[in-house]
């Protein structure tokens, strides 16, 4: 995978802000939250802790393993499977970016302590692909091995808990970030992740070329003849892998990206209709304006009714 494409996949989220907290847990102990709208991190410094996510089987983090879920998953932490929990609201009522806090649940039983990070970043900036991720992304302490800098990062960060030193918040805010950055990286090539398709997708040299067009080239006349150049494939051959690896139809994916690029225009922009029809592709406002009722069920002008003010004067 080219590494501009991971970075055409997170430059867009525009990181608002960090809320992290360190657990001391002891068993019998297990905790439920809800779906968050910001990418969230557990890392396990010590003890063992059980991932459960609805419809999936439950996974054992140990001491050093790493949870990552892009998009803030609802799951349930818990020294064991099938615990009883009580929801994340009733020992962290409050998360706004920017605040740390440290959690303790007493009990009798062994101890976990782990470093959990909630990044929030702006969701309708996400691109399509990015919204592909899957719910949840698993390094294990091997895994970690092979990426020092994530590894030392991870570490520097829950080192760094116990001191009062000045610009700590931006200190956790950029430390964050990074072991996101570095661990979606990770994923790619290493671990139970890098199997999921959409990550295969990332890495495959093919599709990953036609990918990185699609995110940073949407404006152009991209047919799936152009896209399959692009990709050095047959039509065909790019058009099967590209659906079977990424979930849906390439002239769909650009579709989506060209649509997502749209909205933002009408939001954070005072730039005419058909200004952002050219910048997203299309050659024709009515062509535009007819695509973009499909995708969002309303005009672009209602669009921007309904999302503004604050408009920029262009970008």
């Amino acid at each position: 995978m080219d590494g501009d494409l991971l970075s055409e996949l997170l430059g867009p989220l525009r990181l608002r802000g960090v809320f992290h907290s360190r657990w001391s847990a002891r068993a019998p102990w297990g905790v439920a939250g809800e779906r968050e709208s910001c990418a969230l991190i557990h890392y396990v410094q010590a003890g063992a802790c059980t991932v459960e996510l609805p419809g999936r089987e439950p996974v054992r983090l140990r001491a050093g393993d790493l949870a990552v879920f892009p998009h803030g998953a609802a799951h349930r932490l818990a020294d064991a499977p099938g615990r009883a929990t009580v929801p994340l609201e009733s020992v962290l009522p409050a998360r706004p970016p920017g605040r740390a806090r440290t959690v303790r649940i007493d009990g009798p039983g062994a101890e976990t302590v782990m470093l959990c990070g909630g990044l929030h970043y702006d969701a309708a900036a996400a691109s399509p692909l990015y919204r592909a991720l899957p719910p949840v992304l698993l390094l294990d302490r091997d895994s970690l091995a092979g990426q020092p800098l994530l590894r030392g990062t991870l570490d520097g960060l829950a080192d760094e808990w116990d001191r009062a030193e000045p610009g700590q918040a931006l200190v956790a805010l950029r430390g964050f970030e990074l072991a996101f950055v570095l661990a979606l990286r990770a994923a790619l090539v290493d671990g139970p992740a890098a199997a999921q398709p959409v990550l295969a997708a990332l890495r495959h040299p093919a599709v990953g070329a036609a990918l990185l067009a699609v995110q940073s080239r949407f404006g152009e006349p991209w047919t799936v003849e152009t896209l399959a150049a692009e990709a050095g494939m047959s039509r065909s051959a790019f058009a099967a892998t590209f659906r079977r690896l990424v979930g849906e139809a390439p002239m769909r994916h650009l579709t989506a990206r060209r649509m997502q690029e749209a909205a933002r225009l009408l939001e954070e922009t005072s730039l005419p209709h058909d200004a952002i029809a050219r910048r997203v592709g299309y050659g024709s406002v009515v062509g535009f304006h007819l695509a973009f009722r499909q995708w969002y069920g309303t005009t672009p002008g209602g669009h921007r009714r309904g999302h503004g003010p604050g408009l920029r004067a262009t970008s």
